[in-house]
């Protein structure tokens, strides 16, 4: 699997189209979808998958650098629905297309999102492998050179693979992935029940063997300390550690929203970040500006609607590996 940091042929999303999600937030979330891929699309080509009945207004909000793509979805998180891409030893790029389960059967009707990353593989021309374990691409991250990372809270839950061990989901990952190692950390966010705490809030790779790690700096929020103990966990291994020490928590349509700028996503010259006008938002886009440097990091004002929608920028951004 090749780490996201690696080049791109483009960038896939799918359009909102989940009105129970968004509520009367949902023109909201399509003005955010649109931004997101706007901005993406100065970096390299984006693709947005739409319902019939929104491609039209999809590809007008989206404007004409933006191909929009008319597939069946249910939801727009296509970071999990989407397909994993591996290189096989070839040099062939096949599209993994793991069991998705509605994050544990949260969310239905999701019959539409099973398919979605065999649909899209066909759309594109790209082979597919189907792959017997259920498994979201927000629950993984790789490094390139054999290193996942990902968390307890999230791939050992019961409502994923609940007839597999630990070892055994382990042994899934680097024999369908190519990974001989997996940082297992604890955590994920306190309020990410949609996911069962997906590694991408929390902990991204930026290079072979350097991680980004999202902690808190609010004593009175339990993530101070369950970030915490993810930094214990990732000192026991042989990687470089970069850390963002603010994690924004907001009130968005009556809710609490986190809006980790960890969950940014990395494309080609650019990062993408989820911002919400938190008073640290300048100095975090300047501070993953010195852990990324010749990237143009972005910070996207898109946070507490994808927050409030259950997830932000990574989460509905899947790359296709050049």
């Amino acid at each position: 699997m090749p780490p996201e940091f690696a080049r791109h042929e483009r960038t896939v999303i799918c359009w909102p189209s989940r009105h129970t999600l968004y509520g009367e937030f949902l023109a909201e979330a399509e003005r955010a979808h649109a931004a997101l891929a706007c901005s993406i699309s100065a970096f390299e080509p984006v693709t947005m998958i739409a319902n019939a009945e929104q491609v039209e207004r999809a590809q007008q909000m989206c404007g004409d650098d933006v191909d929009v793509v008319q597939l069946p979805i249910d939801d727009s998180w296509f970071r999990d629905t989407g397909p994993i891409y591996v290189i096989d030893d070839s040099g062939t790029k096949i599209a993994e297309n793991w069991i998705f389960n509605g994050w544990g059967n949260k969310y239905s009707p999701y019959d539409c999102d099973v398919d979605i990353a065999v649909e899209w593989a066909k759309h594109a021309g790209h082979p597919i492998r189907n792959i017997s374990m259920v498994l979201e691409g927000g629950s993984i991250n790789v490094d390139g050179t054999g290193l996942l990372v990902t968390t307890e809270q999230c791939l050992l839950n019961p409502n994923r693979n609940p007839d597999l061990t630990r070892e055994q989901i382990a042994e899934r990952l680097g024999s369908e992935l190519g990974v001989n190692e997996v940082i297992w950390l604890p955590h994920g966010l306190s309020l990410d029940g949609d996911t069962d705490g997906h590694v991408d809030n929390v902990a991204a790779f930026i290079g072979p063997r350097t991680i980004v790690l999202q902690r808190c700096d609010d004593e009175d929020e339990s993530d101070f300390v369950r970030l915490a103990q993810n930094r214990e966990v990732i000192d026991r291994f042989d990687v470089d550690v970069c850390e963002i020490p603010i994690l924004p928590v907001i009130e968005f349509g009556g809710r609490r929203v986190q809006v980790p700028y960890l969950n940014f996503y990395i494309c080609n010259g650019g990062v993408i970040v989820p911002t919400c006008g938190h008073p640290a938002d300048t100095d975090m886009l300047a501070l993953l500006g010195e852990f990324i440097p010749n990237f143009e990091v972005i910070g996207l004002e898109v946070g507490a609607v994808l927050g409030y929608g259950g997830g932000g920028i990574h989460c509905v951004t899947q790359q296709i590996p050049a």
